[in-house]
């Protein structure tokens, strides 16, 4: 049996809020800035030393997805430099990783926003089914920050899971996505060094598609099996690439003894990779490595169950809802193989430009908290879809301006009209209908 322990300790309430966003990933850094600048009091809470989440510290690039127009993803696409016909198609270039450090920061330092880097969650403050704040831990010990509303945007739905929210992981059989660390590389010729955006790209090599020759040296053992679906994003600098690559199976991110061990795996397959591009991909015989992120890559842990769930095949046909709040959001269903390689279904499921409901973002049974980012409450096959920065940006928005009218008006998220909340977003520019 698991020995136990009772745990009691007084902490000191730090501030009180009108508004605490735990997580500074895409969807973090624009709900607190999107409350900001709606006038409410905005605690932004930050696990690591830097905001941005896999805008810096995860390294993800490009970014991929897309919203309809006037949505603060327009605003943080043009402040990290990358032109609007360059994030997707043939091009997709990946972000300068260190200037969105130093460029994101400057987005959320805004005058009602403090930010609290290097801090964690460990726990909320709950009245009934309500949250009223959450319990920090950062280098001066543990605090309290009290707030009206919440917004859980850790990617994780770590609020959401201390608050006793339902939650699901993974496809019917409890597998998730694989985790992933990207890296980027330096000194490829320009000329001659293939740029493959993913496993829907029929580039070739030679005569031969690229994806079918990654594939045809892993069959004779010059690759890891797992490793061929070798992704080779270009990015804002001449003669880099960013790889999306690495891939471990059977990892649970929100277990601690996972942790360690994917990490190590991963790092260790960039050197496998970097010893493969110089032998087998003409023009990259003198790359070499520059940097990688300091976090890896999580596609998928908890989804929060929500007042609606949305599906796979809703998004499909392009689904319309009365109480949407990001519209025409749009990427393909990408499952990469919770069990293999490459992707999970044997045909990429294409989605018609869909919205996202209101109640897809309040947890059911929970009050005074609101979801934002990749754990929104949507099926397995759902997730894979709406999980992109993009998609996130926009969430990470409607949600921070939803949480300050709740702060205006008095009301919890689910006494707040959905009509004027959409009206607040259509006249700051962003479309939601049509």
């Amino acid at each position: 049996m698991q020995e136990r322990i009772n745990y009691s300790k007084q902490l000191e309430v730090r501030a009180s809020y009108d508004v605490i966003v735990a997580g500074s990933g895409p969807a973090g850094i624009c709900a607190a800035v999107a409350a900001a600048r709606e006038g409410a009091k905005v605690a932004l809470v930050e696990r690591y030393g830097v905001v941005g989440g896999n805008l810096t510290a995860g390294y993800v690039g490009p970014i991929l997805g897309m919203v309809g127009r006037g949505t603060m993803r327009d605003e943080l696409v043009e402040l990290l430099g990358v032109p609007e016909n360059d994030m997707i198609g043939e091009t997709g270039r990946a972000h300068d990783f260190e200037m969105a450090k130093i460029r994101l920061a400057q987005f959320v330092s805004h005058p009602n926003i403090d930010v609290y880097l290097q801090t964690t969650v460990t726990d909320v403050v709950k009245e009934g089914s309500a949250v009223r704040g959450l319990v920090v831990t950062s280098g001066e010990g543990a605090f309290a920050l009290l707030g009206g509303v919440t917004v859980d945007a850790t990617g994780d739905g770590l609020v959401s899971y201390l608050a006793g929210a339902q939650t699901e992981k993974g496809r019917d059989d409890g597998l998730m996505q694989p985790v992933t660390l990207e890296f980027t590389i330096a000194g490829v010729d320009e000329n001659r060094g293939v740029i493959c955006i993913g496993d829907v790209d029929d580039v070739k090599l030679g005569d031969e598609r690229f994806l079918d020759y990654c594939k045809r040296l892993s069959l004779a053992g010059e690759l890891p099996e797992r490793l061929a679906a070798v992704r080779l994003h270009p990015t804002t600098h001449s003669g880099e690439r960013q790889v999306n690559t690495t891939q471990v199976n059977g990892v649970d991110m929100t277990r601690v003894d996972h942790i360690f061990r994917a990490d190590l795996e991963l790092r260790e397959q960039i050197c496998t990779l970097m010893d493969f591009f110089h032998k087998h991909l003409p023009g990259y015989e003198n790359c070499r490595l520059i940097s990688s992120g300091t976090t890896t890559g999580v596609r998928e842990t908890r989804r929060v169950i929500g007042d609606y769930v949305i599906t796979a095949e809703e998004m499909a046909a392009g689904c319309r809802f009365d109480d949407v709040i990001v519209h025409r959001a749009e990427f393909i269903v990408d499952i990469h193989n919770p069990a293999g390689s490459g992707q999970a279904e044997d045909h990429i499921q294409y989605c018609d430009p869909y919205d996202l409901p209101y109640r897809c973002f309040t947890p059911k049974g929970v009050e005074n908290l609101y979801t934002a980012g990749r754990c929104i409450s949507g099926t397995h096959r759902a997730h894979a879809s709406y999980r992109v920065m993009s998609i996130c940006m926009a969430m990470g928005e409607a949600v921070g301006t939803a949480a300050a009218m709740c702060a205006e008006c008095g009301c919890t998220p689910r006494e707040l009209d959905v009509k004027k909340l959409q009206n607040r977003l259509t006249n700051k520019g962003i479309e939601l209908y049509g």
